[in-house]
């Protein structure tokens, strides 16, 4: 045992010092199954004194930490690279609701709480917390809020960002800074907290939150929908927004290629409607379920929508999230697929997809693409692949081509080459064509002035 593995040891307790690689290899392999890295060791501290100490005993050995949620990362961020010094800092014992204040609205929990810990804990006293992601059951509030999640109700109630109100944090000096506050307004000088949301772990390590609350729903009326075209889709959100505001809490966006896949590996799922081109996916909360019908009625005569199904039961509400949810899941036992997590203004999104699309089909007769996102705040995962093995493997290898169309398209139309996945290790260099000197330089400003060493999370986002 090293010095460095003796001291994690007192702190923790050996039980929670993993040094055997079979209990190691779930935590240096990302959930894509594309990255795998190595560490001396996981350790899973269960306060946040013992992150600090943690966090003090690895700077002095000068060994670097790579901080762990749920490792649900879609970009690499969370798993460390080949070198097999890194200590992997598991969150997942932090997982305590540590209050829940109905009156102000807000709950404060521990970073290791699972999404679906948070969102069970608000219903338990009729409120909602709005952040609703397919691995709510698995991914924790800390990574959520390392990578700003977005998801499924960012239209209504925005994303990760919009929804904290306070942080607590272990700086890479080992230092503790709580800023747990519920306060709505607070002007006492730099918003500290915004720092670290989004900041994939780099500039510190987040043990703790007060998030908002909102009025739990009632009523919700669910309905999937045929469109012909993403500017269809486009109208038809506007059309719904127009009328209904802010109960409009969800609106995705769904090609057939993405629904097909779903059908032909998720078991339990059925066609809801008739085959069309695209689908919409809407949610309507505290909205009179007759004047949606009413509204649907009419998009149907004037031909803006070609069929649709209203559920008539949660149930029935629920297998319809599923088809959309399970499009991932759907993807990865397909076989692997160049992803793309990209943002443009909703009312670009029928430009981007005519012109990425008709790009790669001269640049890669016969590509898939596996269209389908969020078309309330415009973030589209548009995925691409062949459907036989043998020329997806070859198309794989192609990737950096196929990036530079896909994000030089959304760069184009003032978009973002990441929407809600963040950098991690997958785009770092991307990132570098598309921000200018002057952001790279603030970038590296900020973490050379928390990290000075480069030990929290090194080689992730800069």
């Amino acid at each position: 045992m090293t010095p460095l593995l003796g001291q994690l040891t007192g702190l923790v307790g050996a039980t929670h010092v993993l040094t055997d690689p079979a209990d190691i290899a779930p935590f240096v392999t990302d959930w894509r199954g594309r990255y795998r890295g190595a560490a001396q060791c996981v350790v899973r501290p269960g306060t946040t004194d013992e992150v600090a100490a943690v966090v003090r005993a690895c700077v002095e050995a000068n060994v670097p930490i790579v901080p762990q949620g749920g490792n649900t990362s879609l970009c690499g961020a969370a798993t460390p690279d080949g070198g097999g010094r890194a200590v992997v800092l598991s969150l997942s014992r932090l997982n305590r609701v540590v209050s829940v204040d109905a009156q102000n609205n807000t709950i404060t929990v521990e970073a290791g709480c699972t999404l679906a810990a948070v969102q069970a804990a608000a219903r338990a006293v009729d409120r909602l917390f709005p952040l609703a992601l397919a691995s709510e059951g698995t991914c924790q509030i800390g990574g959520n809020l390392s990578t700003n999640a977005g998801g499924v109700q960012v239209l209504r109630y925005g994303n990760t960002r919009e929804l904290t109100l306070g942080l607590e944090v272990v700086l890479p000096s080992g230092d503790i800074w709580d800023g747990r506050r519920g306060l709505r307004k607070d002007n006492t000088g730099y918003d500290l907290k915004q720092l670290f949301i989004g900041a994939e772990g780099t500039l510190g390590i987040i043990t703790g939150a007060v998030m908002k609350l909102f009025p739990l729903p009632k009523t919700q009326v669910t309905c999937w929908l045929n469109v012909d075209s993403p500017n269809a889709t486009v109208g038809l959100i506007n059309s719904a927004k127009s009328k209904f505001d802010a109960q409009l809490t969800a609106f995705e966006m769904v090609s057939e290629t993405a629904l097909g896949l779903v059908l032909k590996h998720i078991p339990d799922t059925l066609r809801p409607t008739g085959k069309a081109p695209w689908y919409v996916l809407a949610e309507f909360s505290e909205a009179d379920p007759a004047a949606v019908e009413a509204w649907l009625a009419e998009r149907l005569e004037a031909g803006e929508v070609g069929d649709g199904v209203v559920a008539q039961s949660e149930v029935q509400a629920r297998k319809l999230w599923a088809l959309r949810e399970n499009i991932s899941e759907a993807q990865k036992i397909e076989g692997i697929s160049i992803k793309h997590d990209v943002a443009v203004p909703v009312s670009a999104i029928p430009q981007f997809l005519a012109a990425a699309d008709a790009a790669l089909e001269e640049a890669f007769p016969g590509i898939r693409v596996v269209a389908f996102g969020h078309v309330g705040d415009g973030n589209l995962h548009y995925n691409l692949s062949k459907a036989d093995a043998q020329d997806n493997a070859a198309f794989i290898a192609a990737q950096p081509a196929v990036n530079r169309i896909v994000h030089d398209t959304a760069h184009a139309l003032k978009g973002s080459i990441s929407a809600e996945h963040g950098i991690g290790q997958l785009k770092r260099e991307e990132l570098l064509r598309y921000k200018s000197p002057v952001e790279m330089a603030l970038m590296r400003s900020l973490k050379q002035a928390l990290d000075p060493r480069g030990l929290i999370n090194p080689g992730k986002v800069i």
